[in-house]
């Protein structure tokens, strides 16, 4: 090759780069860059503002409340007496009763629309799966006050009473709508969110995993129990914590069915009270500066436990991603 047609190359390669660096331009780029790290710290922004609100907003009533009666259970504004005790009960017993039903449910669920049914059968079910989350609170709300309530009082809790009347979990009279109640209810609202997403974890796995199992001569089951839902771990726990999100902060359906009685009791039949439902029931017939910042804290209090509990809950995720990467190195 002449040194004149090397000369020739080396000016049209340096033409192309001078036009790629034109086409790109600096400019653009920081742009681009000041965008979305401004989109990121706004959510930030936006949770700290929620709190700073919520926090101004409940000042008279941290103030004028002492902690001792916060965290009694004695509910009575009209006297005076602001106990939130028994609603963070009634929120995180509800929220467990949801997530220990809708959990294995849904994941079942998402592993049977993901590997085992065909696809002319998994793309309906799953379709019909997803637009249970389309639903209106409200109307799950009547639903389980008409329809769930009477069955609960009269063929579940009289079955649980039966068989499992030694507990203390299921003790008591029967009243069709209380924290039992309430808890199935919210499974049902959260069973979409965990079978969706579980489902398109399922589907992120990839094929290498399942085709190295049965190369060894592993049967279905085997791959499912020790590929697939090893690998999809974390996104199942990521699929829980969005459950258990919506399950904490739900109020319009919980609180038709729940019994509305602010107190702590062993028996699961008993009626309770949740910090959503209290909200949503009792803000409207606020009178007083201090009881509207007393429900105001609730909410404050609501926002806390929402953010602590997905906090650990993405602990957990982190750790079992993190333990996942070091098995595969």
């Amino acid at each position: 090759m002449s040194q004149q047609t090397v000369d020739i190359a080396t000016a049209g390669l340096s033409l192309t780069s001078t036009r790629l660096r034109r086409a790109i331009s600096p400019v653009g780029d920081r742009a681009f860059l000041a965008t979305v790290t401004g989109a990121a710290w706004l959510v930030l922004l936006v949770v700290a503002g929620l709190f700073i609100v919520l926090l101004l907003a409940s000042l008279p009533a941290i103030k004028t409340v002492p902690l001792s009666s916060i965290i009694s259970t004695a509910w009575d504004p009209t006297n005076g007496k602001y106990g939130v005790l028994s609603f963070v009960f009634g929120t995180l017993v509800t929220s467990a009763i949801a997530l220990a039903i809708a959990g294995p449910i849904g994941v079942a669920c998402a592993l049977y629309l993901a590997e085992l049914a065909s696809r002319r059968l998994a793309g309906p079910l799953g379709m019909l799966v997803e637009l249970l989350a389309a639903v209106p609170s409200v109307v799950y709300g009547l639903w389980g006050l008409f329809v769930l309530a009477p069955i609960m009082r009269t063929m579940v809790e009289p079955f649980l009473n039966k068989t499992l009347g030694f507990l203390p979990l299921f003790q008591g009279p029967f009243y069709g709508v209380g924290m039992l109640a309430a808890g199935v209810l919210l499974s049902i609202m959260v069973l979409p969110t965990v079978a969706a997403i579980s489902r398109d974890v399922f589907l992120a796995v990839p094929n290498e995993q399942r085709e190295a199992m049965l190369a060894l001569g592993a049967t279905k089951w085997e791959v499912l129990a020790k590929a697939v839902i090893p690998y999809a771990r974390s996104g199942v726990i990521g699929a829980l914590v969005l459950a258990l999100g919506r399950a904490l902060g739900e109020a319009m359906a919980v609180v038709m069915v729940i019994g509305n009685k602010p107190a702590i009791a062993a028996s699961l039949f008993a009626p309770g009270y949740s910090m959503a439902s209290v909200l949503a029931n009792e803000f409207t017939e606020a009178t007083g500066s201090q009881y509207v910042a007393m429900l105001i804290e609730i909410g404050l209090l609501l926002f806390v436990v929402s953010l602590v509990v997905n906090v650990i809950a993405r602990t957990l995720v982190w750790g079992v991603a993190s333990g996942s990467r070091s098995r595969t190195r």
